[in-house]
């Protein structure tokens, strides 16, 4: 046995051989000085900015503390986040209605579905805002009751923000619904299930994968497409710094109150967002 294992060939080394086969190639990672150099300007252009914010006395941080907890401010910020979940929450019910008369097999709630949906996303949310918010133009009384009385600035709000919204989250839920394969559909009917609860057990929980990364770029945007209802007078987030500033003319450091609210807001909903998507997208190797 010694013998024979004496007489086997010595092991090839591992990896390409020299021209002259003397021995393996040494590799050697790439060396990326273009990627590097443009790092290191893009982290100094960073730090340069930075520092210009943090330095400029025109922003006033002192003024943006003073104020970022004041009582005026978080009630606008509570009226914002209510705004944002009211909306969401009635945009998606009335959108999911909408996207099943597009479904439809009947060509005259298509049609319905189609057109809702073409009108509300062809015309800007600011002028539909002020068509709601002038709707007594039109019709002075509805069942008896003054227009000016019924539709005040919030429910001007939330009417038209949901009714804008629904167009959007009706294409969003379209989607999802498309994207579960025919097979489950067909698989559910063979088990007798009828057509409501065939979209409630077996399409909508199929379908959410593909419809929470929309919805959740749709509930940021709602988040802050709120700050337009401050041009009819609704004291939400944006509209209380505009109260402050007008009366001590500090519009920059108030701004800056708004924004950092806007982006402390956002920032959790996108976590959130993250881990609603890990738990939908579970058992499919695309949770991350």
């Amino acid at each position: 046995m010694s013998a024979q294992t004496d007489t086997l060939p010595p092991a090839l080394p591992a990896g390409p051989l020299k021209d002259d086969g003397s021995g393996p190639l040494r590799i050697v990672p790439a060396r990326r000085t273009g990627q590097w150099t443009a790092a290191v300007a893009v982290l100094v252009l960073l730090a340069l900015a930075l520092n210009s914010v943090i330095r400029n006395d025109a922003f006033q941080w002192d003024v943006v503390g003073d104020y970022f907890m004041t009582t005026a401010v978080l009630r606008g910020l509570g009226l914002t986040l209510w705004l944002t979940a009211l909306v969401m929450a009635l945009g998606f019910a009335l959108g999911t209605l909408l996207a099943v008369l597009r479904l439809s097999a009947n060509r005259v709630l298509q049609a319905v579905g189609w057109g809702y949906v073409w009108l509300f996303r062809s015309t800007p949310i600011l002028v539909q805002l002020l068509f709601w918010f002038n709707i007594g133009a039109l019709y002075p009384e509805i069942l008896g009751v003054r227009t000016v009385n019924l539709l005040g600035p919030v429910t001007v709000a939330v009417v038209g923000l949901t009714l804008h919204e629904a167009a959007y989250a009706a294409e969003v839920v379209r989607g999802g619904i498309l994207s579960v394969e025919r097979g489950q559909l067909e698989a559910a009917q063979s088990l007798g299930l009828g057509p409501w609860r065939r979209l409630r057990r077996i399409v909508l929980p199929q379908a959410m994968r593909s419809i929470v990364p929309p919805a959740g770029n749709m509930l940021i945007g709602t988040l802050k497409g709120t700050s337009i209802v401050s041009i009819i007078a609704v004291q939400d987030l944006l509209y209380s710094v505009q109260l402050v500033y007008h009366r001590t003319y500090q519009v920059i450091p108030l701004l800056l109150v708004a924004t950092l609210w806007y982006v402390a807001v956002t920032s959790l909903l996108s976590v959130g967002q993250h881990y609603v998507e890990r738990y939908y997208a579970r058992g499919t190797g695309d949770a991350r």
